[in-house]
């Protein structure tokens, strides 16, 4: 077991980035935090049902790299630190479990090699001196370059993915003997190299890998590949939370298509992305049709692109301007001064979202002025 010491206990309270700024409720203006290194991932902590919460790490090759868990306060115009914790290595992927608030896991690497492990927080960490952030298990069946790690995100699952380059692992999770133990792998094959993947919500042993030339669709019962879409420069991949069978892809150069996996030759729906490279998209989860995405533009567009026409006329969730209706892209928020890399909505507060640029900085947006009514 290894622990890593808290830098200090604070609540650190960050406003609006812009002062006289419109507070958040009102819609016209995010408030910010800022790390103190360059970062790439956030994540939502779907299981703190008490408040709104985000969880973020750093990613400095030579400073001793942090993890911060902030909150928004009960009035929605500030961001407090709960808990800034030290973490070994350059954080690549960090994901809040999705059944206690306590516990991510997070990938790393020195600069040299890669590792992936399961950590805690204390249970009481705001009332220690120097609480610890204790490793719960090490993902170390890996050789090469590790990607992410999934967690099921529909409820309590005692099975974790982990994705590098080269292979596919499902795990069993024992938090309480803290143990994580390989139930099996299977490798992409020699002419695929694994940059990522998504955990359907709507189906415990489906999972969608991405590389340079297609999402490849996966049984974990028999670690079989079911299906796949043919399409070059794949960058990210979302599972719609509301729609069975849709998936949303953030491609390189063509943009964001939203597909039915049943039928992955043709997209159902195709927007137009970014100037640059679109990196990360995520689908919202709870309105329909609701879609974030972010690229190395420094910008962060919401679009309103519902599964199918029949979805789109009956949407509730879009205001009632025929110019919105007619245009998917309802606003591009491009207060950025870095690419974008992190994106994650509010599982507690479905209307607001965090966004991470490259320089470590966090913003939280409302998209009320944006609907009509939940």
């Amino acid at each position: 077991m290894v622990s890593f010491h808290r830098f200090v206990s604070i609540k650190k309270k960050v406003k609006s980035w812009s002062s006289g700024a419109a507070t958040m409720q009102g819609g016209y203006s995010g408030i910010g935090y800022g790390l103190k290194y360059q970062s790439r991932c956030i994540s939502d902590v779907k299981a703190d049902t008490d408040h709104t919460s985000f969880i973020t790490g750093t990613l400095s090759l030579r400073e001793e790299n942090e993890v911060h868990l902030i909150r928004i306060s009960s009035g929605g115009t500030e961001l407090i630190c709960e808990g800034l914790f030290s973490h070994p290595n350059e954080i690549w992927d960090l994901a809040s479990c999705p059944f206690d608030q306590r516990i991510f896991s997070t990938v790393f690497s020195n600069g040299e090699s890669y590792g992936a492990a399961i950590w805690q927080i204390p249970e009481l960490y705001g009332q220690l001196n120097s609480p610890q952030l204790e490793r719960i298990a090490s993902l170390d069946e890996h050789v090469g370059k590790i990607n992410c790690v999934l967690w099921w995100p529909s409820g309590r699952h005692d099975k974790l993915i982990s994705i590098d380059d080269e292979n596919l692992f499902l795990w069993t999770l024992d938090c309480s003997k803290k143990a994580a133990k390989v139930q099996s792998k299977q490798s992409s094959g020699m002419l695929h190299y694994l940059s990522g993947g998504a955990w359907d919500p709507h189906d415990i042993n489906a999972v969608a890998t991405t590389c340079e030339s297609s999402v490849q669709f996966w049984d974990l019962r028999t670690m079989k590949k079911t299906n796949a879409i043919e399409r070059a420069h794949i960058r990210n991949a979302n599972y719609d939370m509301k729609n069975n069978h849709i998936l949303v892809t953030a491609e390189d150069e063509s943009g964001i298509h939203i597909w039915d996996i049943r039928k992955p030759k043709i997209p159902v729906k195709e927007l137009p992305g970014h100037t640059h490279w679109t990196w990360t998209v995520t689908c919202n989860p709870e309105y329909d049709g609701l879609i974030l995405s972010a690229g190395t533009d420094s910008t962060v567009n919401l679009w309103m692109a519902p599964a199918s026409a029949e979805d789109e006329a009956t949407s509730e969730s879009i205001a009632e301007s025929p110019t919105q209706q007619a245009d998917p892209l309802l606003n591009s928020y491009s207060d950025y001064e870095d690419s974008v890399y992190g994106l994650a909505w509010s599982s507690r507060e479905p209307w607001i979202f965090a966004s991470l640029s490259y320089d470590g900085r966090v913003v939280v947006e409302s998209v009320k002025p944006f609907l009509s009514r939940k």
